[in-house]
């Protein structure tokens, strides 16, 4: 049996540009140093690294938890504000999997209120039987424990797994875990993809179908 995990920014939808500025507006609200580039190297990581290793805003837990809670509020704020749509083709491949009973699951560091939000937003609140998220999982990407929790939850072995990535600690995570992945260029370059551990890149899910992914596993 196939399985297919979907990480959700980047993949799902293009939030880039909302995430990017939920960004800003915190670093403007708390008086904090953003530096050029920061967003790109944070791309698909927890907020906890992003705020302590990358930004380097703060070591207390505490502090740390609030400054992520507060980001993530502003996103969703910006998302009721501005609207956000799927990415092309997204939608016809999950009717495909859903036609074939091809099971599927959400593996992502976002936390799960920004999924759910979403998925409110656009009328689709029942695509996703299962979702593993930020709060499911003690270890961000590049560590794979998101990707084995979506597997376990979808009952399919980590190697008969397909993985949709953008990110290139996405794609680490899903090859570790002994998966298949197939990234998509909404983040990174072809040219800087084609120097990952990836199986497949693809513009769009308009190039993804069920037999490329099963060609992909076998």
């Amino acid at each position: 049996m196939l399985g297919v995990i979907f990480d959700w920014d980047g993949v799902v939808i293009d939030s880039s540009r909302q995430h990017e500025e939920s960004w800003e507006l915190l670093a403007e609200e708390e008086g904090l140093p953003l530096f050029d580039g920061h967003f790109k190297i944070g791309f698909g990581k927890r907020n906890e690294l992003i705020i302590r290793t990358i930004l380097e805003w703060t070591s207390d837990p505490e502090e740390i938890a609030r400054l992520g809670d507060r980001k993530e509020v502003l996103y969703r704020e910006i998302i009721q504000r501005d609207g956000i749509t799927l990415l092309p083709g997204f939608g016809d491949f999950v009717k495909s999997l859903r036609e074939k009973q091809v099971p599927y699951a959400i593996g992502s560091s976002t936390p799960r209120e920004n999924i759910e939000s979403v998925l409110n937003y656009i009328n689709r609140e029942n695509w996703f039987c299962h979702i593993v998220a930020a709060a499911d999982v003690e270890k961000g990407k590049p560590d794979p424990e998101v990707f084995l929790k979506a597997a376990g939850k979808l009952e399919v072995a980590p190697e008969r797994c397909v993985v949709l990535e953008d990110s290139l600690s996405g794609i680490e995570a899903g090859k570790t875990g002994g998966m298949k992945v197939v990234a998509l260029t909404t983040t990174n370059s072809r040219e800087i993809l084609e120097k990952s551990p990836a199986d497949l890149i693809v513009d769009s899910f308009n190039e993804v179908t069920i037999d490329r992914l099963g060609g992909v596993v076998c």
